[in-house]
């Protein structure tokens, strides 16, 4: 059995999860494999969370607030925990992004991690290493939490039609995320624009850039370099990415022709493909 004694609250949101969660289990005198059975999971893995050795999700937390009538502690918890699991560098840009109330981005590589689905998400987070990925991909799903609040950031998203055909976890993956793009028509709040290869050279060629606005705070534009990201408030790096921005969006497809583009390219590269034999795999 883990030494739980080795368990310091105050070392990390993960650890004070962990105690947090042996020691309600222990006050409603249950077992973990007792529990595990209630939440449907099992007392290994509740073992493993009690020690800060395994990350919970936020549907374990719901599922553990409900077995033990915590009134949402552990919903309120796993929040904190999974942000923890951002890498440090990257944690106050994520609170800052939930914060705003208007988010302008270019990606010239990537979807936006906002829009991102968990398959896209986790190849993603997975080409370079594997460590670890469960709690990165469940951090990165909890960052879009942001978009289901009653008044959410606005968002405008110009993608380089690169995006579209760069493939991502395979065909299945990418067709399932452009569908997601596209099923983003109906939110009033979020816009995407494609910019198309014939543009030719632009406002972006520099790299993926964000701007964030605020109802108080002053506004941010936000890079990144292979190494972290890079956070500034100067007000002639908000002008110049602002103005670049402005020059993205100009050169973009409408909404309607982006949204447009993204259908055919879907079905192009990642529709239904003949094999010789002349059926078709999905």
């Amino acid at each position: 059995m883990v030494n739980i004694r080795d368990l310091d609250p105050s070392a990390s949101p993960l650890d004070y999860y962990g105690s947090e969660l042996r020691r309600l289990r222990d006050e409603a005198g249950l077992l973990q494999g007792q529990l595990g059975s209630i939440i449907f999971c099992t007392g290994s893995l509740i073992g493993q969370v009690e020690t800060a050795k395994k990350v919970p999700t936020r549907d374990f937390s719901e599922r553990l607030d409900a077995a033990l009538g915590t009134g949402g502690t552990f919903s309120r918890l796993v929040g904190l925990v999974l942000r923890s699991q951002l890498p440090h560098w990257f944690q106050p840009y994520a609170e800052m992004e939930a914060k705003a109330t208007y988010i302008s981005t270019y990606q010239a590589q990537l979807v936006y991690g906002l829009l991102q689905t968990e398959a896209y998400a986790r190849a993603v987070l997975g080409a370079r290493t594997g460590d670890n990925l469960d709690a990165r991909t469940a951090a990165r799903m909890e960052r879009q939490r942001i978009l289901d609040r009653d008044y959410p950031p606005l968002m405008w998203v110009v993608l380089s039609e690169a995006v579209l055909h760069q493939e991502i976890g395979g065909r299945e993956v990418m067709r399932s995320q452009l569908i997601h793009l596209l099923s983003l028509q109906g939110r009033e709040w979020v816009k995407v624009q494609i910019l198309p290869f014939e543009v030719g050279a632009h406002a972006g060629l520099m790299g993926s850039f964000n701007i964030l606005r605020f109802e108080d705070d002053p506004d941010l534009v936000y890079t990144e370099d292979f190494v972290q990201g890079h956070m500034t408030a100067n007000p002639s790096a908000i002008r110049e990415g602002s103005l670049r921005y402005d020059h993205l969006q100009a050169a973009a497809l409408s909404v309607e022709d982006s949204a447009a583009l993204i259908a055919r390219v879907m079905e192009e590269r990642y529709g239904d493909q003949p094999e010789p034999d002349g059926r078709t795999v999905a």
